[in-house]
């Protein structure tokens, strides 16, 4: 076993016609089935879509930190 690790940022997009947070829990499910590992997130940017003066959708701009695993 190593006394160290070593990381990789990704930077993805999650979008939801809910909320911010569904949003982010949409692209870490999504992100999670390619991606194994991941230790954290950073949201990075918030935005959205508007429709008749409305939200029409959140979108969130993140980056997901991933452990890289030793062989």
């Amino acid at each position: 076993m190593s006394d160290h690790h070593v990381y990789k940022k990704v930077e993805i997009i999650g979008s939801s016609k809910k909320s911010i947070e569904d949003a982010i829990e949409n692209a870490l499910v999504e992100c999670g089935k390619s991606i194994s590992n991941m230790e954290w997130f950073e949201v990075q940017e918030t935005r959205g879509h508007i429709v008749d003066g409305k939200v029409g959708h959140y979108q969130v701009v993140m980056k997901v930190g991933f452990r890289i695993m030793n062989s």
